[in-house]
This record gives structure tokens, C-alpha cells and sequence, in this order.
């Protein structure tokens, strides 16, 4: 595999049940192989990109001072922003060459959900940011909704399985900032290798160099998408569950050439996250005697607490 798939989400909702089958086996087919896929056909409006990024623009252009008024101590990054450098992939001890502000779920009708989760954070200063963010976030979940749909199928499961542990789920979207490189950086890259923790990403913003996807060969592949397209990938979560079946891809932001370090990248990842009850057992249909289970029983809520303590988001 050295090119990234292209999917159309149109295909599955098209009500024309030759297509949706198409799109069931190209995305299960991707997701088994290389674990990305280049989707079109989702619920985002050009102009709600074009304001989301002007935006996130905006706030990430705001004096530092006002930028630090907005990180909240004691919730592990977990909404409002996180200056420059705080993360690292896990087992790096430098930090990412990167900033960045998190949306969280805006819970319907669940009062209990409402409690534990912590509350979204407001810019003062820019009233839309926050209109657009919240717009933005309910279009990639419901974008997700389905391609988890389909990938229920895929793995032969009913079709709405997903429904119920994504609903209100833990989800976050992520306007990412790399600024300009003004030094050569020590060991550090804007987005160390990694892979994600939650059930699938949803990225805005690949469509220059720089992410980069490990294939099964071990070699580095550029992940480009149209401007049209979302980048999808499997997490870890997803993985544990299918019994890697479906295949959470190691990757990367690499720094630019050394002429490109004076321009910022921005990037938006929305990180699908199911309610933390949710068990990630491997699924029965994903065990047999060539793919023995190869996960502990855990919930999604245990699981993504370990892995926050292995980023040094929160103190074990």
C-alpha cells in the first residue's frame, strides 16, 4: 500500500444498496490494509470550513497572555488550550512543536454525562469561534456516525451497533497550530509517531506534506487529501476491539524543508470517542484459531485513562 485510499460517503446514504455495499468493502478493505482512508461526500459545508479556519486563525494569532487565560488547570487538556510543547507522543520525552485548543461534547438529555464531563470553554474574545466550533464538531460526529455504520457492517455486526456508545461519547475536535520552525529542533517534530487512542479520527487539513502514514512494509507514506476530503483512520480503540482486525496506522508530522520553516501548518482532528462504559472486548467474530484474542477485557473509560497517563496529560 503506497497511496491512501479515496472513499465517497454519498455512496452509503445514496439509498442505492449496490453503492452502499461498494463503499462497505472499500473502507473495510482500507481499514483491514493501511487503516486510512481519503473520504468525500461528508456533512461539512465549504463555508463552515472556510469559517472554522479563519477562526481558529484568529484565536491562535491572540497575544499568549490571552491564549493562557485558557488553560484550564486539572482536567488533562481535556477542553479549552494547550500551550506549546505540553504533549508528547507516548514514550517521547520532547514535546510536539504544537498548540492547540479542544472542543468536547455537547451532551443531549443525560444530566449524569453533563456532570463528568468537564464544560466547554468559551472565548471571550471571539464570539464566533465559538458558534463555529460547536457547528463543526456536530457535523464530523454525525460524518462519523455513519462511517462507523458502515464498518459495523463490514465486520458483520447490526448496523447501529456503534449508535448507542457514541451518543454523548467523549469526543474531541482539535484545531492544531504548528507555528514556524524559528530553530533547529532537537529531536522534536511537529507530531511525533504515534497512533490514536480513541475509535476513529476525522482530519481536516492534509492537504500539503507532512502527515505521514507507516504502511505494513514499515515505510513512511504522505497522506494527502484533497481539499474536499476528510483523512479517517483507525484508533486504538477500534483496533482493540476488532482484534486488530481493523488496523490502527502508527503516524506523523513531519517538520517542512528547511525553506517552509517560516510558515505555520494548521490541522483539525476530530477524535470519535464512545461513552466510557463502553466495553472494547474483542468482538467473538474477530477471534479464531489463526487471530486468537489478543486484548484484555477493559472499557474505553480505563483504557483512555491509561493512555492519558502515558502522554503525561494527567498524573497517574
Amino acid at each position: 500500500m503506497n497511496a491512501i485510499p479515496s472513499v465517497d460517503l454519498k455512496d452509503f446514504v445514496s439509498g442505492d444498496s449496490q453503492r452502499k455495499e461498494k463503499f462497505i468493502n472499500e473502507i473495510g478493505t482500507a481499514f483491514e490494509d493501511i487503516g486510512f482512508v481519503a473520504l468525500s461526500g461528508h456533512f461539512l459545508s465549504d463555508k463552515l470550513v472556510e469559517e472554522l479556519y479563519s477562526e481558529i486563525k484568529k484565536f491562535f494569532n491572540l497575544p499568549q497572555e490571552i491564549k493562557d487565560t485558557y488553560e484550564i488547570d486539572g482536567i488533562g487538556g481535556q477542553r479549552g488550550y494547550t500551550s506549546f510543547g505540553k504533549e508528547h507522543a507516548k514514550g517521547k520525552k520532547e514535546g510536539d512543536l504544537k498548540e492547540f485548543w479542544h472542543f468536547g461534547q455537547y451532551v443531549e438529555d443525560d444530566p449524569k454525562l453533563e456532570a463528568e464531563y468537564p464544560q466547554n470553554v468559551s472565548v471571550n474574545e471571539l464570539l464566533n469561534f465559538n458558534i463555529v466550533g460547536k457547528e463543526t464538531f456536530k457535523m464530523l460526529e454525525k460524518t462519523a456516525k455513519y462511517v462507523l455504520r458502515a464498518l459495523a457492517l463490514h465486520l458483520n455486526l447490526d448496523e447501529f451497533y456503534f449508535d448507542k456508545w457514541i451518543k454523548n461519547g467523549n469526543s474531541i475536535l482539535r484545531p492544531i497550530h504548528y507555528p514556524p520552525i524559528t530553530q533547529e529542533p532537537k529531536n522534536a517534530v511537529r507530531a511525533a509517531a504515534h497512533g490514536d487512542i480513541n475509535l476513529i479520527t476525522l482530519l481536516m487539513g492534509a492537504h500539503g506534506k507532512g502527515l505521514q502514514v507507516k504502511n505494513h512494509n514499515g515505510d513512511w507514506v504522505d497522506a494527502i487529501a484533497r481539499p474536499d476530503q476528510l483523512m479517517i483512520n483507525v484508533g486504538d480503540m477500534l483496533s482493540r476491539l476488532t482484534n486488530n482486525t481493523l488496523k490502527s496506522t502508527i503516524h506523523q508530522v513531519v517538520n517542512p524543508p528547511k525553506e517552509l520553516w517560516g510558515t505555520s501548518r494548521y490541522s483539525i482532528p476530530f477524535f470519535m470517542h464512545p461513552i466510557s462504559e463502553m466495553p472494547l472486548n474483542c468482538l467473538d467474530n474477530c477471534i479464531d484459531e489463526k487471530h486468537p484474542k489478543g486484548f484484555s477485557d477493559i472499557t474505553a473509560g480505563e483504557y483512555l485513562n491509561e493512555r492519558l497517563i502515558e502522554l503525561g496529560l494527567i498524573k497517574g
